[in-house]
């Protein structure tokens, strides 16, 4: 994973929260933008993750579910974390 700068940070979060509303929409879910934020930060065990990769199931095939991890993971990367003092991970690597 690279090293970012704040503003590029922002920006790449931009553009997830934006594909996570479009894959919201593209898979039905009954889920919001925020209710994947809201996961994120307040994540407390190690299944999480999984929880919010159920946000997206309507049983598709496996490109979806691996589209599906990819984006996840994105967000969970890049968005903040209660546990690690409101920050994303890429910013606790810097």
């Amino acid at each position: 994973m690279e090293i970012h700068s704040n503003q590029e940070i922002l920006e790449r979060r931009k553009e997830i929260e934006q594909e996570l509303e479009d894959m919201l929409k593209e898979t039905e879910s009954d889920f919001s933008l925020q209710d994947v934020k809201n996961s994120i930060f307040r994540e407390e065990d190690n299944d999480d993750m999984m929880k919010i990769v159920m946000m997206f199931d309507r049983g598709g095939d496996s490109s979806e579910l691996s589209n599906v991890l990819e984006l996840v993971t994105d967000a969970w990367n890049y968005f903040p974390h209660a546990a690690i003092g409101g920050k994303a991970p890429v910013e606790m690597l810097r």
